[in-house]
């Protein structure tokens, strides 16, 4: 019985077993068929839309962005389309190796390194750097061949912007270099990432910079189908890139290398305005820098030469760069006197060449001649006497209110990022300026400075440039602006782009005509009439000589002693012909002495060129890049027959049309044949 028991209990035992094996069977089989449902049909149209992701790649094509050219289509800024060769550190095994072994297949110098190493700084190590470009056809087949030695490692066709002209109208134009995180950010902030995909420049500098949008173009897409292995095996749907448009400057080119070869080593600025629309024809500072140095990523030193030049080749000093004006300030000085019935024309002063004020005295050059002086000759004979008198006798704050609206310590509004404003003095300006309750009161003795252009007076040859424009027009008022034309580069049509007019100055013409004449004056029996002497036209200019650095009470200034670097400024304002002016400029030569010496002598030239179509010779060139002309010397060339120089080539690289459309910003390369 023990026995029966036994086995009864076993089978028992075993048929709960197969029971609990049998639920735990099913259990499993119900939870593969719930999962099988679940992956089939719920999850059935997104893996599918994975699996189709698997198959294919949508690869962003990187619009060709707008080429830059001037009034008359001289390319400033191209295309061209070149090989590359990229790292991305996260997927390398060893960077530092990799790089090393990468020189044995081909060149990496010591530059490139640099360069590179400043890009990682800059970026994140899941992005693909570049560590050489523009490959020559035998390095991409040598490193094809080796490829699979270097993962992490490929070869990518890449746009690069060109400057053909390299640091000719450099500040202008402006430069690209690479999307750094805050300027990501601000793309994300905009919205715009997806028109960024796959492009890693973007507008630093100049035009390049403040019409990003008009030359960036639109991104295209294309959808191709892929290997197991990662490769694009065929083209199934695209959607073209749109080219950036066409930028026209209103600069003339050649114009802007007859002022930059004219400073020759010297620093300085010029800028040159149509005064009956504002556009600006040459806009020049000198020293300049080669746009080019930032296209590949401009590498540590080359960065610190530029940074720590003495001579600051960045600063676009006709934008940025401010400056007392000297006695180019008076005709200004004498057109607030007229606005505001302070001053007649006809009032005579007596000129001792001395002028007292608060127990101090204010002094004149030695070359000024004493006399009774009205406002006509004291235009054209510089009298620093008659201006300190009429400042005295405005007060800061009637002649900050009077020349204010002709543009001065204020922004011009010109197409430029950047613009400073410059340091238009008066009462309210200089509680402003200082912290320290002592320096925020304005003494009367202060007044008297500004007269002659010295003291607080802070401005750019834009900013000097634009007001004598005004003048020369009898009022007319614009902002000045570089981008003249904008072609669109799908529907070919031309939009022009005018200059913002502002509200006319109410100038009576009798006063206009006074500040014209007087200065008109100076050319003919004033400071630059050895200069202007045998112009074929009719031009008005004021000479001006500034202080770079401030004197002590009763200390002499000596050009022979004074260090290169505080010597006076030499500045020249100037318009043509009188009679109806079509150009207005303001010129400055830094360090450089007399106005007549160093600034008229360029403004002459300007004048020449474009009111002549004459260009100077060797000889005349080599004066005024010396300071030592007047008058050209010797016969003067056609300036039509003087070709630019030969444009820059770069090595390897396949120009691209202005139409033209870029690869695939990922698009695989292989070996040429």
């Amino acid at each position: 019985m023990t026995e029966i028991r036994n086995v009864e209990a076993d089978l028992a035992r075993f048929r709960t077993r197969v029971f609990a094996v049998s639920v735990m069977v099913l259990f499993c089989f119900s939870l593969l068929a719930m999962r099988l449902v679940y992956l089939q049909v719920v999850r059935h149209d997104d893996l599918r839309a994975q699996a189709e992701s698997n198959r294919t790649s949508i690869v962003p094509i990187v619009p060709n962005r707008g080429l830059i050219v001037d009034r008359n289509g001289v390319v400033l800024a191209s295309n061209y389309s070149a090989y590359t060769l990229e790292i991305t550190p996260s997927k390398t095994k060893g960077l530092e190796q990799t790089i090393d072994e990468l020189s044995k297949v081909m060149e990496v110098t010591a530059r490139d390194r640099r360069r590179f190493k400043k890009l990682m700084d800059e970026s994140k190590s899941f992005e693909s750097l570049p560590i050489r470009t523009r490959l020559t056809d035998t390095e991409v087949a040598r490193f094809a061949a080796q490829r699979f030695r270097f993962p992490g490692v490929e070869i990518k066709a890449r746009l690069f912007r060109n400057y053909p002209y390299g640091e000719l109208a450099s500040h202008v134009v402006g430069y690209i270099g690479r999307i750094n995180q805050a300027e990501k950010a601000k793309i994300e902030d905009d919205d715009n990432q997806a028109n960024y995909r796959g492009t890693e420049y973007i507008g630093k500098l100049g035009v390049e910079q403040n019409f990003e949008q008009e030359l960036h173009g639109t991104t295209g897409v294309e959808r191709v189908e892929t290997s197991a292995g990662g490769r694009a095996v065929r083209k199934l749907a695209s959607t073209p890139s749109t080219p950036g448009n066409l930028l026209v400057l209103s600069l003339d080119v050649k114009l802007q290398k007859l002022v930059e070869d004219m400073y020759g080593d010297r620093r300085g600025a010029l800028v040159a305005i149509d005064p009956r629309n504002g556009e600006v024809l040459a806009f020049v500072s000198k020293p300049t820098f080669d746009p080019n140095l930032f296209v590949d990523g401009i590498d540590t030193e080359s960065w610190a030469a530029l940074n720590e030049d003495p001579d600051k080749p960045l600063l676009n000093r006709a934008l940025r760069g401010t400056y007392p004006p000297g006695s180019t300030y008076k005709p200004l000085m004498a057109m607030a006197a007229l606005n505001s019935g302070k001053r007649a024309a006809n009032v005579v002063i007596q000129d001792n060449l001395t002028y007292s004020f608060g127990g101090r005295t204010f002094g004149s050059p030695e070359a000024d001649r004493p006399g009774p002086k009205d406002m006509r000759l004291a235009i054209v004979g510089s009298s620093n006497v008659y201006f300190y008198s009429l400042a005295n006798e405005m007060g800061v704050d009637l002649i900050h209110d009077q020349l204010m609206p002709f543009g001065l310590g204020r922004h011009t509004g010109i197409d430029l990022m950047g613009e400073v404003t410059g340091d238009l003095p008066s009462q309210e300006w200089k509680r402003k300026k200082f912290k320290k309750a002592e320096q925020q009161k304005w003494y009367a003795g202060e007044t008297i400075s500004l007269g002659i252009g010295q003291g607080y007076n802070n401005f750019t040859m834009l900013q000097m440039a634009s007001a004598y424009a005004t003048i020369a027009s009898g009022g007319l008022r614009f902002k000045p602006r570089l981008v003249r034309e904008i072609k669109d580069s799908v529907h070919h049509t031309t939009q022009r782009v005018a200059s913002d007019a502002l509200e006319p100055l109410p100038l009576k013409p009798e006063h206009v005509d006074v500040i014209r004449n007087a200065m008109h004056g100076v050319t003919v029996e004033g400071t630059s009439a050895r200069i202007f002497a045998g112009a074929g036209y009719t031009s008005g200019g004021k000479t001006g000589t500034a202080q770079a650095v401030g004197l002590r009470a009763g200390e002499k200034y000596s050009s022979v002693k004074a260090d290169e670097s505080k010597r006076d400024h030499s500045l020249y304002v100037a318009f043509a012909p009188v009679e109806n002016p079509t150009i207005a400029l303001a010129v400055i030569v830094e360090n450089a002495g007399w106005g007549s010496g160093s600034a008229a002598p360029i403004a002459r030239r300007v004048f020449d060129y474009w009111l002549m179509g004459q260009y100077p010779n060797d000889d005349d060139m080599a004066a005024v890049q010396k300071g030592q002309a007047m008058a050209p010397i010797g016969k003067p060339l056609v300036a039509a027959q003087v070709p630019l120089p030969r444009a820059g080539a770069s090595a390897a690289v396949v120009p691209l049309a202005p139409g033209a459309t870029a690869a695939p910003a990922s698009a695989p390369v292989s070996a040429p044949r």
